[in-house]
């Protein structure tokens, strides 16, 4: 196979000609519609199809404005509540715990995931303190660390019904924040159970 060499490149520097228009058919012009050539399918108007009541008899179109329902809303989701109350904690993991919402009440989140984390050290059991980090995930726009840390705190809670469901309704506004709001509702299903 022999291989040629590229030509050089030589830009098109005619102009370019304007398309003229075809020519009417005699008596298109005042008719005011087009006609077949032939060899095409028949118009609209010759197989007694006429868009938009549009009459044989009327040139010109008659558009009725179309009404477009509104989509649907979205579906609405439950408010959340986190718990308030909680069962009584050791004194230093109390302090943590204060220490902690003075922090996230100061918008501090940060600092306040750090001795949640803390407390976890010095008491990883503790269903109250994994549901605490939860709702801190939840809030730094963290919902799947959030909806783990809830599950936990869920099954940590043995007898502590309130905490159990409140861990539940935690993990649905999770999912909800994740878009799977049919997981958020087998959640919810979960905490009435309790």
């Amino acid at each position: 196979m022999t291989t040629q060499p590229l030509q050089e490149f030589v830009p098109i520097t005619a102009p370019i000609e304007a398309l003229e228009p075809e020519p009417l058919i005699p008596g298109q012009e005042q008719q005011g519609q087009l006609q077949n050539q032939p060899g095409q399918e028949p118009l609209a108007s010759e197989q007694g199809a006429f868009p938009f009541g549009q009459s044989d008899s009327s040139p010109a179109l008659n558009i009725e404005p179309m009404i477009v329902a509104p989509p649907p809303p979205p579906p609405r989701i439950p408010a959340f509540a986190p718990l308030e109350t909680f069962s009584p904690l050791s004194p230093a993991v109390n302090a943590l715990a204060l220490a902690a919402n003075q922090n996230s009440k100061a918008g501090n989140i940060e600092s306040a995931t750090t001795t949640i984390e803390r407390a976890i050290r010095i008491e990883p059991r503790n269903a109250t303190l994994y549901y605490k980090l939860a709702l801190l995930k939840l809030k730094d726009s963290k919902p799947r660390l959030a909806e783990d840390l809830a599950k936990k705190a869920a099954i940590l809670a043995n007898n502590d019904t309130p905490l159990k469901k409140h861990s539940w309704l935690l993990v649905a506004r999770a999912r909800e924040m994740q878009g799977d709001l049919n997981g958020g509702k087998d959640a919810r299903a979960k905490a009435d159970k309790f």
